[in-house]
């Protein structure tokens, strides 16, 4: 695995966002490097406040798809908590690999992260 994240253009910042960013979605911004990605010309690196906008707003995103799904109380927390909780091991991947395991979260996936969710915090 490349050590670096790739740079996002700073065009396709989200706007608008209206939850708080999701916890650990600070971290994941804070791993990546500012290098530019190999053969990339142009287009200005995002801050780490805006990546976590950003993931912020894919999450939100993919709390909506489940809505429109029929699970009426997912929220993008939900959704990032679910898809960060199996880097608590390994550590933050690229940012590709963040969108990505959010965008394909599938909702039985979710469903049964908050089935064990639920059964942890029960023995707590």
């Amino acid at each position: 695995m490349n050590e670096r994240d790739d740079v996002i253009p700073a065009d396709g910042a989200a706007e608008g966002a209206t939850e708080e960013a999701p916890e650990g979605a600070e971290q994941a911004g804070e791993n990546r490097q500012n290098d530019q990605a190999d053969g990339e010309t142009g287009g200005e690196l995002l801050s780490d406040g805006e990546l976590n906008e950003m993931i912020e707003h894919i999450c939100n995103s993919k709390a909506e798809e489940f809505r429109m799904l029929g699970y009426e109380h997912v929220t993008g927390r939900e959704v990032w908590d679910c898809v960060s909780d199996k880097y608590e091991k390994k550590g933050y991947p690229p940012l590709h690999q963040i969108v990505n395991d959010i965008l394909s979260l599938k909702s039985t996936q979710f469903m049964n992260w908050m089935t064990m969710s639920i059964y942890r915090s029960a023995q707590s």
